[in-house]
This record gives structure tokens, C-alpha cells and sequence, in this order.
């Protein structure tokens, strides 16, 4: 079964940018974009746990 990320549907429910959001995290907007579209192979439960605070969401 597929993960399906809803990064950018969450973005625009919290009225956040996604240079906001990588900023508060700490990580570039172009690695925030890699996990936006999908096209990461993988991803830190930290920043997964990190995306989560930030965005006051669940996995």
C-alpha cells in the first residue's frame, strides 16, 4: 500500500507557506519540497515528528 502525503493540503488548511514551515523545522525548502511531492524515498521520524508539531496533525 502506497503512502500518500498530504503535505501541501495541510499547508494551505494552516494558511502556512511551505519557506514557513521549512524554516520553523529547519530543513531547505528544497528538501521540503522532495517530501511535498512525494518523491522522497524516505523520511526521519524526527522530521516526520517535526512536520507534525509544526502543523498540529497526525501521521
Amino acid at each position: 500500500m502506497p503512502i500518500i502525503v498530504h503535505l501541501d493540503v495541510m499547508l494551505a488548511k494552516r494558511k502556512m507557506k511551505s519557506n514557513e514551515l521549512a524554516e520553523k523545522m529547519g530543513i531547505t525548502t528544497a528538501n521540503l519540497s522532495i517530501l511535498k511531492t512525494g518523491k522522497a524515498k524516505a523520511i526521519r521520524f524526527s522530521t516526520l515528528d517535526s512536520i507534525c508539531r509544526e502543523l498540529d496533525c497526525q501521521p
